[in-house]
């Protein structure tokens, strides 16, 4: 059976689930343009997801992908969370505030238990995927009983080679080049592989189907990817300018005018491309000391740049997005679908 015809949608397109970013709307256009729309659940409470979910259902017939983390969850480090505030505890003073003095867990993995699990066997979704690893097998079990398609996020071949042990449907390979967190399983270990050479890895060395996802803007770079063995692509910045999506105003500016991205590791605790900003050009200094425990350290990067909103300063955002930004198009959802398809026919 062929990818579209195991996820029953039209075209190879798949909307990346952006955490914080996606939207049920923006995941239903996608979905009723024939692609597979998506939900990034990762952040939200499970009342959150819920809602989504079931928002998403009333806006489309047609499947779509929820998407959770599936970090190993780990303890604070206290004296690192110390350090890491006292390292930023400046920028807070530059803006008259000041740093919390203890860090919050903000988000939970699937890991942790069964409420997520819970909550995709109540409301049925086409398929679900996962960040950051791979479920508990009793977990995988459920979905698959459920006839709930499965993904995970590869960015190299030894997790790709897990995650087809442990009876997933579809590998997503994740290269480099892709917006916001990668799914590295072990943080401290990027391979930091391009798609393209994924793609190749995962087509000689594993079974499953392979989405390619990261730094897909057009349909020439999408098709050039099936070619070398993708059965579909995934595309997330592409998507963020949508008026559809979450995304704030000014991250939509950033994304046409500052359409240059890096690599870091301060904002959330795990290495994200995102826009240059504060982060990359007042945080990552050659002293910098390490950074505090994910996802804790989100919880202190998401008040430093609640601080600096608050007098009008917007470069501590998160601006995910991936290396081919520059290549961006003014299009909404439906519409740049259309154009994607077009693009891939065409070579």
């Amino acid at each position: 059976m062929t990818l579209l015809k195991q996820f029953q949608i039209k075209h190879p397109i798949f909307l990346a689930p952006m955490a914080g970013v996606s939207t049920p709307a923006l995941a239903a256009e996608v979905s009723n343009q024939g692609g597979l729309g998506s939900l990034g659940l990762g952040s939200s409470t499970l009342q959150d997801a819920r809602q989504q979910i079931l928002q998403t259902q009333a806006l489309t017939q047609q499947p779509f992908q929820v998407n959770f983390f599936c970090h190993q969850s780990a303890a604070l480090d206290q004296d690192g969370a110390k350090q890491w505030i006292e390292y930023l505890t400046p920028q807070f003073e530059k803006y008259h505030a000041t740093a919390p003095s203890e860090l919050k867990c903000i988000y939970h993995s699937f890991l942790d238990n069964d409420d997520y699990l819970n909550l995709v066997l109540e409301t049925r979704p086409k398929a679900v995927s996962f960040h950051f690893g791979i479920p508990h097998a009793h977990q995988i079990q459920a979905l698959k009983d459920a006839g709930i398609l499965t993904m995970v996020s590869a960015t190299n071949l030894t997790e790709a080679q897990a995650i087809e042990a442990a009876g997933i449907d579809v590998i997503i390979a994740q290269g480099i080049e892709a917006g916001g967190h990668r799914g590295i399983f072990n943080a401290s270990l990027d391979s930091a592989l391009m798609t393209a050479d994924l793609v190749q890895l995962f087509t000689q060395h594993c079974n499953l189907p392979i989405v390619a996802a990261g730094g897909i803007m057009d349909g020439r770079q999408a098709q050039r990817l099936i070619k070398l063995g993708a059965a579909a692509v995934q595309l997330g910045t592409a998507f963020v300018q949508c008026k559809s999506s979450n995304a704030n105003a000014a991250y939509r500016k950033a994304l046409f005018n500052n359409p240059i991205t890096q690599i870091s590791s301060s904002i959330s605790g795990r290495a994200a491309r995102g826009l240059i900003n504060h982060w990359h050009l007042h945080i990552d200094q050659p002293d910098r000391p390490t950074v505090a425990t994910y996802p804790y350290c989100y919880d202190l990067g998401k008040q430093l740049n609640a601080a600096a909103l608050a007098q009008g300063d917007e470069g501590f955002g998160a601006f995910w997005a991936g290396s081919n930004v520059v290549q961006i198009r003014d299009l909404e959802a439906a519409d740049l679908i259309n154009q994607l398809v077009l693009e891939m026919t065409q070579h």
